[in-house]
């Protein structure tokens, strides 16, 4: 074992401060990472604040991790020394269940290892997140990032991005659909690039309409104002898929009605009771709302590698880790466009 910085919350109550953990010695199936960036999510604030309940203490948050090898285990052939890799959500999962089998590790029926407060199986207790200077993680779990894209912008791929590409793809975006983005946040904005990388009509639904101009440099073609009761009537029935990115509990009617017969609109972000939800709305239509949670390891290499083809990362603001306190209380204040990432040189300097 070896002892590294790290910043984390002791309690409920508290904010996160600078402490040590310790993490294993690799094994022979492990990558060691030194980590380099890290992306700051507004999960790790529920985490944190327990808002969820459940949360182990201390919590040291981060699953949008970004950094290079330094060391692999005898059994690992799919990485070197020096390599820029990722880690997100998950370090590890059964491996033998039908949805490990099935590339859907996000779902496995043995429970999924999550980056941080999962069980871990090797130290006991529970796992510690990417606020910190390294990371070991099983080779399966471990994500090649391409070399052309800003290694800082990529981090919250490994969470936002795969939030938003994973339904795209499930539900088969293609060229010429009209799809809507509903919410402009770190979700949203990404759902736009990947929409509109996909070559479909990307619309961006906000209730604001100062973030039209955002929206459009974004890549979105239009932006409909979901207060507009007019502009949501002519486009009543018209979407072929909506992406919901709202991240708390809402009203979802209106949205509804925007789509077409047997369209669908998939939630990603509302982790929380739903207002009533009119059938009439999903009869009348054969229509469907549908739910979706990051996406699998092979799905995020997939989404890591299109990323590359395109040049796409995320809008971010880099932070020092020293700074972590003032971001998480913007984060809730919707002020940032559109993710922190902390550059973990910082902790290593501190």
């Amino acid at each position: 074992m070896s002892e590294v910085k790290a910043y984390g919350a002791k309690k409920e109550s508290a904010n996160l401060e600078s402490m040590k953990i310790e993490r294993r010695d690799f094994t022979n199936d492990d990558v060691e990472i030194e980590i380099l960036y890290c992306g700051v999510c507004h999960s790790d604030i529920h985490q944190v604040q327990n808002d969820w309940g459940g949360s182990k203490y201390p919590v040291v948050p981060g699953h949008e991790i970004i950094g290079k090898v330094t060391a692999i285990g005898k059994d690992v052939s799919n990485f070197n020394e020096g390599d820029l890799v990722g880690v997100g959500c998950m370090v590890d999962s059964c491996q033998t269940c039908e949805s490990c089998k099935n590339d859907l590790e996000q779902f496995c029926e043995n429970g999924a290892t999550m980056t941080y407060n999962g069980e871990d199986k090797h130290l006991g207790g529970h796992t510690f997140g990417g606020y910190s200077e390294k990371v070991v993680v099983n080779k399966e779990f471990v994500l090649s990032v391409p070399e052309n894209i800003d290694a800082a912008a990529a981090a919250p791929l490994l969470c936002a991005g795969i939030t938003t590409w994973s339904p795209l793809k499930t539900w088969g975006v293609k060229e010429g659909d009209k799809v809507g983005v509903i919410g402009l946040g770190g979700l949203g904005h990404m759902g736009i690039k990947f929409a509109h990388a996909l070559k479909a009509e990307t619309v961006m639904i906000t209730t604001s309409k100062s973030k039209t101009e955002d929206a459009k440099s974004l890549g979105a073609d239009s932006v409909l104002i979901s207060k507009d009761e007019d502009a949501m009537k002519e486009h009543k029935g018209t979407f072929d898929f909506l992406l919901n990115t709202i991240p708390v509990g809402h009203d979802v009617n209106p949205y509804l009605e925007l789509l077409k017969v047997d369209a669908t609109m998939v939630l990603v972000g509302a982790i929380e009771p739903l207002k009533d939800v009119h059938g009439g709305n999903l009869i009348l239509g054969r229509k469907r709302m549908a739910g979706s949670l990051i996406g699998g390891i092979k799905e995020t290499q997939e989404m890591l590698d299109f990323c590359g083809e395109h040049n796409i990362t995320c809008d971010v603001e880099m932070i020092d880790m020293q700074d972590i306190n003032t971001a998480f209380d913007r984060i809730k204040d919707s002020d940032v466009k559109y993710r922190f990432v902390i550059d973990m040189k910082s902790l290593k300097e501190s």
